[in-house]
């Protein structure tokens, strides 16, 4: 059951304007006073209300830009006087709080590979004690659900009230198009368990690429996401670093004319009709999924019981490469993938197992 989070609506916050998306937008690095400034002010000429700039950059191998330091929080606090936009930036430490809190930042976030420290994300809960700070959490590194809503656990304990988080995407082995896979479905079962939790997804970093940006911020729009934190520098291919994901403010105001919002519910009489018989039918095959799985696994008892009673192993490799690839060819006449396919089978098997070792291992024949 998922932890109650005390949350103030996005709307209560003072930082975006409605309709969707709600932006976030700025370099991927803070450079320089002037290529901060300049960004900025063509950003809030063109309506966009919050600006991010990275101060402190996390990067894999030392010698590569790491980030201009406290420096930079100066730049911000210019940013916020001069233009009146919100300004926001990573945090990785208790450190780091500190010297936002001191420069007047707006709004924190907390990356990646932070999330996937508990023990960093606790000192940094701390740290936001006693403010009113909003706090935007990213994904964590790998597809751990448990860390992402852990992090934000621990900053509802500390009384961080104005929260939220950011979808980037989680770092893979597959080759894929993407820089991060968007592994979409643990954003939409982090979206049930918390509806009113204010959702950005990062299109830029789960990207890598400006060439796949409005797919995937469309993508987001469609899954009714609030808002978009997307990486734009008034120079873009000279950017220190993430050059490749990063955009001029004209073109991602292009980005966001292009997308087609839509709208989260509607009282539109034939439309509530139609949706309702619809998911009407959906609830009936889901019980029927249900009981055709229990019966599923009943025989899958039993043939634990005939294995017990004959000495033999459970796993029997050859047996379900031969049911995989028969659910395979089939899968394409009811309209289904085979990944889709190989993904539901394999949690069906792994369930199978597991009822079967339980009967072995009960020991003695009945």
């Amino acid at each position: 059951m998922a932890a109650t989070l005390d949350i103030v609506p996005i709307e209560e916050w003072g930082f975006f304007t409605l309709p969707r998306p709600m932006v976030i937008a700025g370099p991927c690095s803070a450079e320089s006073e002037e290529q901060v400034m300049e960004t900025a002010e063509d950003l809030a000429s063109r309506g966009i209300h919050v600006f991010r700039a990275g101060i402190w950059k996390p990067r894999t191998h030392p010698g590569s830009f790491e980030g201009i330091g406290v420096m930079g929080l100066k730049w911000l606090r210019r940013v916020k006087e001069e233009t009146g936009m919100k300004v926001s930036t990573e945090v990785a430490s208790a450190k780091h709080v500190y010297e936002c809190l001191k420069y007047g930042i707006d709004m924190v976030w907390i990356g990646a590979r932070t999330t996937a420290n508990p023990f960093l994300v606790q000192e940094i809960a701390e740290a936001l004690t006693d403010t009113d700070i909003p706090v935007l959490v990213k994904n964590p590194v790998n597809p751990d659900i448990d860390l992402w809503i852990g992090a934000l656990e621990r900053l509802s304990r500390a009384g961080v009230r104005k929260l939220g988080v950011i979808h980037r995407g989680f770092s893979t082995t597959e080759s894929i198009p993407y820089r991060n896979a968007p592994g979409w479905h643990l954003a939409i079962e982090l979206r049930t368990r918390y509806p009113h939790l204010p959702f950005f997804a990062d299109p830029s970093h789960m990207g890598g690429s400006r060439d796949y940006l409005q797919e995937i911020s469309q993508k987001a729009m469609d899954l009714g996401l609030e808002g978009l934190m997307v990486e734009s520098h008034c120079k873009p291919d000279a950017a220190l670093s993430d050059s490749k994901q990063q955009v001029t403010p004209e073109a991602l105001l292009e980005l966001l004319e292009s997308l087609q919002i839509r709208d989260a519910d509607t009282d539109d009489r034939q439309y509530r009709e139609g949706i309702d018989q619809l998911r009407a039918q959906i609830d009936i095959l889901d019980e029927s999924i249900l009981y055709n799985l229990g019966s599923r696994m009943s025989v899958s008892a039993k043939i634990g019981e005939y294995k017990r009673d004959h000495n033999i192993a459970i796993l029997q490799a050859s047996r379900w490469d031969e049911v995989l690839k028969a659910m395979h060819s089939k899968a394409e006449k009811y309209g289904l993938s085979e990944k889709f396919i190989t993904e539901v089978y394999n949690a069906i098997h792994e369930e199978s197992v597991r009822v079967q070792n339980e009967i072995l291992s009960g020991g003695k024949k009945e």
